[in-house]
């Protein structure tokens, strides 16, 4: 190897690249070669080509905080360089970003092919030092997926997960196989005479800004909590300064959006959901057996019963989305611990949903309100938040969209938990025709044919509440509707009524019941948009995903790269600053998280 090393650092991440910006992937000498994370290597070959041919180096790398160099085609006196190439790379928290200029030298239009060859073996710091050490890795598996901007290569060993995404903008014309286990990603340029054009292999700086904030208060807001066996856990707090505690909904949605990055929390939030299960009914009937609590409190109001919220089961929608990440977490990392351990509580909690829920009777999930506690028992749980177009609010029983969606997904992921881990078929066999049954009555009752959109609730009556409210994204989630549908669903929350600019809202402008600055009805909430986004790229709609991901990132780097609670509703094309809303938490764990749900979403096949 006749490149000098040059290091990039910053915090706990570096990269050592060659004269020319390359990674070679070489295992020997004084110093490692790769960009590395927490000593893990998560890019071991990072080299690129220009029609086909390593490029000259006409000025190379120098020591600073930023490689930069300039390359040239190979050629000769005779043949002077029809393009010059500027590279530039810098490394941020668990980033490597790259941009890459191209200027044509011609007096005609200049066609240049591109490619960079990336690779991520996850190597360990240790073996790869010169100390003639082996080390055996059973059961270890490496694999690739290609994504829509890029690629994915992912590790896992047991319980130890490590993933590299590389992205690209604009995206690259083709993902190849190389036949090492590396990837090529490609891009034709057409250049006009002495022209310019970029392209920036990356993994989105802003996004990684708002992902390591994210992470930061998500340190912060862990709160102490008690798993079934009275072990000591930590678990993340809803938010700061009302919500400092452990809310059911909240802790789940926090703990899923950070799964596939952060696996601990989840397995701390199901263990503490588990021994917080109601195991009876409680004298207002809020409490039922099996049923997953929403809120609890430690104060003196709380410890007197002059609030209801000590422990407080006012949520129709926590208990299956704890069987969502007990599921996801079986099937991110592989561990069936947990799975084991909780499946009294699982089934437990599909009882609940089966008999005290109403899925049996009704047919949904439903709930009433609670005239000491909540009025609504969805995640839009403020007063009027569940309405119709003109503002009227539902009479009797009601029966909430979204948490349609997640019993849905929770029937289909409890059923792969009985069919591979408890090794029930026929229990498996139950919640699958179960979800299927859900499905197709979902979308015969819900579906509003005059606006291809499905209605925000139905009423006691089993009217449907018509309100056009951002709830439908959850839908894409978890994968209620049928691809039809979801297709159509996704692209009108891209339209301008739903679409501020800085993401989708709770409800669509020009209704009568909108209003910008309303908590639930016209607002923009971070973490909705995060699901949404998983939803659209569920379904395909990656540019919607992509979209709703920029808006948020943009909206993140006006407050320092943290995502508030919750936004004004107000469009990006009057104001050009995203507008607070003026009662919203400082620091919330959904909206800490909701950055790592958009990489995964902006990274989803």
């Amino acid at each position: 190897m006749t490149d000098r090393h040059h290091l990039l650092v910053h915090g706990r991440t570096f990269a050592a690249v060659g004269d020319r910006g390359d990674i070679s992937g070489y295992r020997g000498g004084s110093a490692p070669d790769g960009m590395f994370v927490r000593d893990a290597r998560h890019l071991s070959r990072w080299q690129l080509t220009v029609d086909g041919a390593v490029p000259e180096t006409l000025t190379p790398v120098a020591d600073g905080d930023t490689a930069r160099c300039v390359l040239v085609p190979r050629g000769g006196r005779d043949e002077p360089p029809a393009y010059t190439l500027f590279r530039e790379q810098a490394v941020g928290d668990s980033s490597f970003v790259e941009s890459l200029r191209v200027t044509s030298n011609r007096p005609v239009p200049t066609t240049v092919h591109l490619a960079v060859t990336a690779d991520a073996d996850f190597t360990d710091q240790f073996e790869l030092r010169s100390d003639h050490r082996t080390y055996t890795k059973a059961g270890a598996v490496r694999s690739r997926h290609t994504l829509t901007h890029g690629v994915e290569f992912a590790y896992r060993r047991g319980e130890w997960c490590s993933v590299t995404t590389v992205t690209a903008e604009p995206r690259p014309d083709a993902v190849e196989e190389t036949g090492t286990g590396a990837r090529r990603l490609s891009w034709t340029l057409d250049l006009e005479p002495h022209g310019t054009a970029e392209a920036f292999p990356e993994g989105w700086p802003e996004l990684a800004a708002a992902c390591t904030r994210g992470l930061a208060d998500l340190a912060a807001l862990q709160v102490p909590a008690t798993g079934p066996d009275g072990e000591e856990l930590r678990v993340p707090a809803a938010g700061a300064p009302w919500f400092l505690t452990l809310l059911g909904r909240d802790a789940l949605l926090t703990s899923l959006f950070a799964l596939p990055y952060r696996p601990r929390p989840a397995a701390a939030t199901l263990a503490a959901l588990a021994a917080t299960q109601a195991t009876g009914t409680g004298p207002d009937g809020i409490a039922q057996p099996g049923k997953i609590v929403h809120e609890v409190r430690h104060g003196e109001l709380a410890h007197f019963g002059q609030v209801p919220y000590g422990r407080y089961y006012g949520s129709v929608d926590a208990t299956p989305l704890f069987l969502v990440l007990l599921g996801a977490y079986t099937e991110h990392t592989g561990d069936t611990g947990p799975a084991r351990r909780l499946e009294p509580h699982a089934r437990a909690a599909v009882t609940w949903m089966l008999d005290h829920g109403g899925l049996t009777s009704r047919g949904y999930l439903v709930y009433r309100a609670d005239q000491g506690g909540l009025a609504n028992q969805n995640w839009k749980d403020s007063p009027g938040a569940i309405c119709s177009a003109d503002g009227t609010r539902p009479h009797g029983p009601v029966t909430a969209a979204g948490a349609q969606g997640y019993a849905y997904d929770a029937l289909r992921r409890t059923a792969g938990l009985a069919r591979t881990v408890w090794q029930d078929t026929t229990y498996a066999h139950l919640l699958e025709q179960t979800a299927g049954d859900l499905r197709e009555r979902f979308q015969r009752d819900f579906w509003m044919p005059e606006r291809s959109f499905p209605a925000l609730a139905l009423d006691g009556r089993g009217t449907r509440v018509d309100a056009l409210a951002s709830d439908a994204g959850h839908l894409l989630w978890s994968g209620l509707l049928d691809k039809e549908y979801g297709e159509l669903v996704g692209r009108r929350l891209l339209e301008a009524d739903f679409f501020s600019g800085w993401g989708v809202r709770t409800l669509a402008a020009g209704q009568p019941a909108y209003h910008p600055l309303s908590y639930h009805r016209g607002s923009v909430w971070p973490h909705d948009n995060a699901l949404i986004a998983l939803g659209l790229a569920r379904y395909g709609l990656h540019d919607e995903a992509r979209a709703i991901a920029r808006g948020l990132v943009d909206a993140a780097g006006a407050t320092g790269h943290r995502l508030p609670e919750v936004l004004a509703g107000y469009g990006r094309d009057t104001h050009p600053e995203p507008v607070p809303y003026p009662y919203a938490c400082v620091r919330e764990s959904r909206s800490a998280s909701a950055p790592l749900a958009l990489l995964t979403a902006v990274g989803v096949v």
